[in-house]
């Protein structure tokens, strides 16, 4: 059925309206979060899959919850698909084992144009003296992609507290250093692989 003139004319500007808004949204996005806008803390109780025969929680298990924990912080932030770019040394300061109730507490460092520094705290609990232990802590940058995975501009940090002010700052001078020794890496060609579902349009 044809719609009368009056009826498009409601149409188009409801399209607008809604168009206007979401430009709105994305310029007050672009203007910057909060480190509590995105802060996350994961809790997993640990099982004998996630430990060895002795009952000593793996380590490629502890750093499995960091890369999650710092993606879910990078994707609150960024609204976008996000990939690991990095993580500085981890060092594990004390054990966990199985029957442990370990948490990963994540928050935005520091954000660049394009890329973010998450740190993730790991802490373990025993669930029978509810003694707390610090098993390590680590940093991680994260990428934001679109959906032909180029890096794509990212909403600001906000630091509010003297505390964040501090960590970003700090964050700050470590990826100036990341990013010296890096040029060396970039220099060297790489091969690149190809997304499978893309393999299909290629051929």
């Amino acid at each position: 059925m044809i719609k009368s003139f009056v009826e498009l004319k409601i149409i188009y500007k409801l399209r607008s309206n809604i168009l206007i808004i979401k430009l709105l949204e994305s310029m007050i996005e672009m203007e910057g979060k909060t480190v509590a806008e995105s802060r996350v803390e994961l809790a997993q109780i640990m099982y004998p899959e996630h430990a060895n025969p002795a009952g000593n929680v793996h380590g490629g298990y502890i750093l499995k919850l960091i890369d999650q924990a710092g993606a879910i912080v990078a994707a609150r932030h960024t609204h976008s698909n996000v990939v690991t770019a990095s993580v500085d040394r981890m060092d594990f300061i004390s054990p966990a084992y199985i029957g442990n109730l370990v948490f990963a507490k994540a928050s935005l460092n520091y954000v660049g144009r394009t890329s973010m520094e998450i740190g993730v705290r790991i802490e373990a609990e025993c669930l029978k003296t509810g003694r707390h232990t610090h098993i390590g802590s680590a940093y991680l940058t994260f990428v934001a992609l679109d959906e032909a995975d180029n890096p794509i501009e990212i909403p600001k940090l906000i630091p509010e507290t003297e505390e964040e002010k501090r960590r970003y700052s700090e964050a700050k001078e470590r990826r100036m250093k990341r990013l010296k020794k890096s040029k060396i890496a970039r220099n060297e060609p790489q091969p690149c692989i190809v997304r499978p579902e893309k393999l299909e349009k290629t051929k």
